[in-house]
């Protein structure tokens, strides 16, 4: 009986071993299943439409179809990633998100700091409303980088779901 297939929720109690002719829980995804292609040494998620080698021997499946070279471990009941960063580039990641989120509100408040709308004015309220929009959509096109550069499970299920669903419009 194929490990984690949808048909049998009941959780194997002894481990199974990565083979071509089972199917397994997407470990992108974590919705799909992947199975093997036929006449191919390689897997294909049903859902997400990712693409992965095999390496039987060391039981792991590496991601192709992706710019992220990301590799997970079958343990016999589940996946474990076995892709670690190089820390100096997540710190580079990392420090160049958080500067691309504070540096344009930074700017922004610099500005209104320096140059103060009168007091009493209408348009009293702007430069506040103005910093805190910039800090929220920097906020969320750094968000968006982050998890197109991590690919992580729910944020590739929604887009996936979203796909579907533009395509049925």
């Amino acid at each position: 009986m194929p490990a984690n297939s949808k048909a049998s929720p009941v959780i194997q109690s002894e481990p199974q071993s990565l083979s071509y002719h089972d199917t397994y829980l997407c470990p992108i995804c974590r919705h799909g299943q992947i199975e093997g292609i036929t006449l191919m040494d390689a897997f294909a998620c049903n859902f997400c439409r990712h693409i992965f080698t095999a390496n039987l021997n060391q039981q792991s499946v590496q991601v192709v179809d992706s710019s992220q070279p990301m590799t997970w471990r079958w343990n016999g009941r589940g996946w474990q990633s076995a892709y670690r960063d190089d820390p100096s580039l997540t710190m580079i990641v990392w420090m160049v998100a958080i500067v691309l989120v504070t540096l344009p509100a930074a700017i922004v408040w610099l500005c209104s700091y320096l140059f103060p709308p009168l007091p009493g004015s209408v348009w009293a309220w702007f430069p506040g409303v103005w910093v805190g929009c910039t800090f929220g959509i920097h906020l969320l096109m750094v968000g968006w980088l982050l998890a197109e550069h991590y690919q992580f499970s729910l944020y590739v299920a929604n887009r996936i779901r979203l796909r579907q669903w533009m395509g049925r419009r």
